[in-house]
């Protein structure tokens, strides 16, 4: 069975976090979607309700298969998590040239702490690829419809932070 970890802070999981999902999920048996805790950010929602959101997002609005997909938080190396659940691979999401640079070096530093693991970059559709975490926020606290870049599970958790 091959195993793949996607890190990342889903604060809150976007359409096109999805979408990185599912082409993982086209390469890989399992997928370990991994929210980190990591103190060196602010979070807009915290651990607990990141992966609330992530679980009835991806389980309940979308339908996954549980069996295919585990939700996780982490606080240590990613490497260190793929050693933990048999992972051959990390999964990062790009979505512009912007994003390349970190991304680029972030790899070289795994593949440094671990040469056995791969890093693997998937784009989002077209569609979803101007979508942000930080977009996604400012359009729902300014009233806007955020329809279109969010579950419904994530529509209904950002109404409620910004009541």
């Amino acid at each position: 069975m091959k195993t793949a970890v996607y890190p990342g802070t889903f604060d809150p999981i976007t359409y096109g976090h999805i979408d990185v999902i599912k082409k993982s999920l086209k390469i890989f048996d399992k997928l370990i979607v991994a929210t980190t805790d990591n103190t060196d950010k602010d979070y807009f929602f915290s651990i607990e309700e990141r992966l609330e959101i992530i679980d009835n997002s991806l389980f309940k609005d979308l339908r996954f298969d549980k069996k295919k997909i585990k939700v996780i938080a982490f606080s240590n190396l990613t490497i260190e998590l793929c050693k933990k659940y048999n992972a051959s691979a990390i999964i990062r999401g790009l979505r512009a040239v912007s994003d390349f640079e970190y991304e680029f070096q972030l790899a070289g530093m795994n593949k440094k702490l671990n040469s056995k693991i791969e890093t693997m970059f998937l784009m989002s559709d077209v569609e979803n690829q101007i979508i942000s975490s930080k977009f996604v926020k400012e359009i729902a606290n300014l009233g806007g419809n955020i329809d279109r870049f969010v579950s419904k599970y994530t529509v209904k958790m950002l109404k409620n932070k910004f009541l």
